[in-house]
C-alpha cells in the first residue's frame, strides 16, 4: 500500500538542501530563502543574531496569512529574540526555530497537510 501523500503539483517541497542552497522542487536556489507553498524569496541573511523585524515582514504581510514559519537556524537550533517573537504573535503567526534540516522536513509534510505554513531557511555549506 502507498501512503504517500498526495501533494498538489503547483505547491513548492524542498527536494535537498546543503552546498549553500536547495533544490526546491527541481530548481536549485543558492543561498537563504523564504519559503512559501506557492512561492520562494530570496532572503539575504546570514544568521539568526542578526535578523531583525524587517526580515520578517514578508511573512506577517503574505496573503492568505500563514499560521506557522519554521525557522531553519543552520546546524544548530537556538532561539528567536523576543522582539522577533512578539512581532510574528502579533501577526497571529507561530515560529519554530530548528535546524535547517528539521525544517525543510517538516514544512515538507505541513505543506502535504495543506497547512499554512512558511519556512524562513539559512543556506548550510
Amino acid at each position: 500500500m502507498d501512503i504517500t501523500p498526495v501533494v498538489s503539483p503547483d505547491r513548492l517541497l524542498v527536494r535537498s538542501y546543503g552546498g549553500g542552497g536547495f533544490v526546491i522542487n527541481e530548481r536549485r536556489l543558492v543561498g537563504s530563502i523564504l519559503l512559501f507553498p506557492n512561492h520562494v524569496e530570496a532572503w539575504p541573511v546570514r544568521g539568526l543574531d542578526a535578523l531583525n523585524e524587517t526580515d520578517f515582514r514578508p511573512l506577517i504581510e503574505e496573503r492568505p496569512a500563514i499560521e506557522v514559519v519554521l525557522v531553519g537556524a543552520g546546524k544548530r537550533p537556538t532561539t528567536l529574540n523576543t522582539v522577533l517573537r512578539e512581532s510574528l504573535r502579533k501577526a497571529g503567526i507561530g515560529a519554530d526555530v530548528m535546524t535547517t534540516g528539521a525544517a525543510c522536513r517538516t514544512y515538507n509534510v505541513l505543506v502535504a497537510e495543506d497547512r499554512r505554513v512558511a519556512a524562513a531557511l539559512i543556506a548550510l555549506q
